[in-house]
């Protein structure tokens, strides 16, 4: 994975408000590094966004303040129909826009790493 000079800096602020959900970044990072090592990543103000030919992944920190986790973003070619998609859009014709909240490591699994993947091949094959 192809990381930006200040990238430890940079997320260091991402997560000041959350210091504790650094843990769990470190988590998926290592799954989509291990999942897609040939991607970019960088630090925005309100996302981390993974990067193949085009944008395939992103983490951010939930909107409310008490909620736990993280929120994982994957774009796909298709809707998915699972009760751990927190919200999912179209915003153009067959590209969907999929958030799952992660809360812990251990949901970092088989399923969700079978869409991490297929979330690359997506951006890959644009």
């Amino acid at each position: 994975m192809t990381r930006p000079a200040r990238y430890e800096d940079d997320l260091m602020l991402f997560f000041d408000p959350r210091p504790g959900a650094a843990g769990l970044y470190r988590a998926i990072e290592a799954m989509v590094e291990e999942t897609c090592p040939d991607c970019s990543v960088r630090v925005q103000k309100s996302q981390i966004s993974f990067y193949g030919r085009h944008l395939f992944a992103m983490v951010s920190l939930p909107r409310r303040k008490r909620d736990e986790g993280l929120l994982f973003t994957l774009g796909l070619g298709r809707p998915l129909a699972s009760p751990r998609v927190a919200y999912q859009s179209e915003p153009y014709p067959g590209r969907f826009t999929l958030h799952i909240p992660v809360t812990r490591p251990d949901e970092l699994d088989a399923e969700l790493r079978a869409w991490l993947q297929e979330a690359w091949t997506f951006g890959e094959s644009k």
